[in-house]
């Protein structure tokens, strides 16, 4: 399994990449309610939370099934990684608007800088697979 991702270090970065987006679907699919009051998200936006936990849950399954399953490991995949980077780097200038810039909806509670934090750890991890692993990954 080392072998298809270049190294342990990548694998590392994989791993702690995904095991990161895992644990927001946890709480946005399964802990939905205190994701909500962390950041003062109205229950009424529950559905729409759990959509997002949902979207993520996708991204881990496919994960799962490049490390474990796929026989190729990560060969041929560039469009799962470079589409993962696109959405982290979408999602945290949408973020850094909404947070910084427009406000609305904005209190006391989700005030917290995590909405622009996370996406960008994760985009720079994505980032650096998709660097180390490009001789694999762009495989046609």
């Amino acid at each position: 399994m080392i072998e298809k991702f270049n190294g342990i270090f990548y694998l590392i970065v994989f791993l702690a990449h995904f095991i990161g987006i895992a644990a927001y679907c946890f709480q946005t699919i399964v802990g939905t309610k205190n994701f909500m009051d962390k950041f003062g998200i109205d229950y009424s936006a529950a559905t729409v939370v759990r959509f997002v936990g949902a979207l993520m849950l996708g991204w881990v399954i496919m994960a799962i099934y490049i490390m474990f399953i796929r026989p190729n490991g990560v060969d041929g995949t560039w469009a799962f990684f470079n589409l993962i980077f696109i959405i982290h780097f979408c999602v945290m200038l949408t973020n850094f608007y909404s947070i910084k810039i427009d406000k609305t909806g904005m209190n006391e509670k989700n005030q917290s800088n995590e909405g622009i934090i996370a996406p960008a750890v994760f985009l720079i991890l994505m980032g650096i697979l998709c660097y180390g692993l490009s001789d694999k990954i762009y495989i046609i």
